[in-house]
């Protein structure tokens, strides 16, 4: 017996590890982002409806999937806490759209009705056009308007004129104020994209350290007891990779609704051609999440070569290594397709905030 596994200078047990601490520490804070949006907007109209619901029953399916099939237990986690953050997000879009589930925006006819009420719009608009038939003006109409108009003239002039000085008991102080208003300066359109990239990337780092902090806390926690209590034959037996159907059929739709769940967002995101309301950072976490998650599970070294390294021995016989990983990474497709093409479909939604960044109000 000999070794057919790459002599390589990394440890693919502990890239695995840490791909996958990195993947939860992302997962766990990826909706903090959109929820702080949603709390500070007292909305939540940025989101399609229908993308969270095909996101939480695609969570449904990769529990399902995951607990049958019997995959890693990074996968597992991850599938458990996907759902309850579904769950928390679905219950903040209810609660500031209501029990709905359209994702329809006001037509511009709507819109121009609520643009152009102002607080000195009457609240019963009246047409007094269509309530009174068109007549030809008379000379004595003629003669009572232009009356009429001079009047309103004198008395809008009058309105104007600043008669607190007449009064002895008011001292005649030039104002300070300025006749007329300055225009406000605008805030730096400049400095605002640069802050927004400067406090993300700082985001992201903090939590793809806390993900490697808690990847080596577990590991010095757990050194040394992996194999304290089995032996090489029954450690070998107790995790050999299994072919579940019911597991691989819900890996499968688990992964089409993933894929499918961009889509209304995409959609909604085009029809108002603005991304307002939407977290980068929330997606950014799910790409980060995403990726760390496939390499995680690329990262595998099959049940050979870890006993390899315990006992001296022990060692993959020819073809072992291969052939145990190309089975492994067969029974995971359906969870590679989930998370790999979920990560494609985010990045054109960046796309899209790239596009829309100036329709942002």
């Amino acid at each position: 017996m000999f070794s057919a596994s790459p002599k390589v200078g990394v440890d693919i047990e502990a890239l695995s590890g840490i791909c996958g601490c990195i993947s939860i520490a992302c997962w766990i804070v990826v909706f903090s982002p959109q929820i702080i949006e949603n709390f500070r907007r007292r909305s939540a109209d940025g989101l399609s409806l229908i993308f969270i619901i095909i996101w939480l029953a695609g969570d449904v399916f990769n529990i399902l999937g995951a607990l049958l099939q019997g995959v890693i237990p990074t996968m597992t986690v991850l599938a458990v806490y996907y759902t309850l953050a579904d769950i928390v997000l679905l219950g903040q879009c209810f609660y500031y759209r209501g029990f709905t589930l359209s994702d329809a925006q006001p037509t511009s006819d709507e819109e121009a009705i609520v643009d152009a009420t102002t607080e000195e719009s009457p609240l019963l608009a009246h047409d007094s056009t269509a309530a009174r038939p068109i007549s030809r003006p008379t000379a004595a109409d003629a003669d009572r308007n232009g009356r009429s108009s001079s009047f309103s003239s004198f008395h809008s002039h009058l309105n104007q004129v600043d008669a607190t000085h007449l009064s002895p008991a008011t001292p005649l102080i030039p104002s300070t104020k300025p006749a007329v208003n300055p225009p406000a300066v605008p805030a730096s359109t400049s400095a605002s994209p640069l802050r927004t990239l400067v406090l993300n990337t700082i985001a992201l780092i903090l939590v793809c350290a806390a993900g490697v902090l808690g990847w080596f806390i577990s590991t010095r926690s757990l050194q040394g007891q992996q194999f304290h209590d089995a032996s090489p034959d029954s450690e070998s037996e107790s995790k050999a990779i299994h072919f579940d159907l019911w597991g691989q059929i819900f890996g499968y739709l688990c992964a089409a609704l993933y894929l499918g769940s961009r889509v209304p967002q995409l959609l909604l995101n085009y029809r108002r051609k603005s991304t307002e309301g939407v977290s980068m950072l929330f997606f950014l976490f799910a790409c980060v999440g995403n990726l760390t998650y496939v390499m995680s599970i690329f990262a595998y070294e099959p049940e050979c070569a870890k006993l390899g390294r315990v006992y001296k021995a022990v060692q993959c016989e020819e073809g072992e290594w291969s052939s145990e990983y190309r089975r492994y990474i067969l029974i995971n497709t359906s969870w590679i397709i989930g998370s790999a093409g979920t990560l494609l479909l985010d990045l054109m939604i960046f796309t899209q905030f790239w596009i829309y960044r100036k329709n942002v109000k």
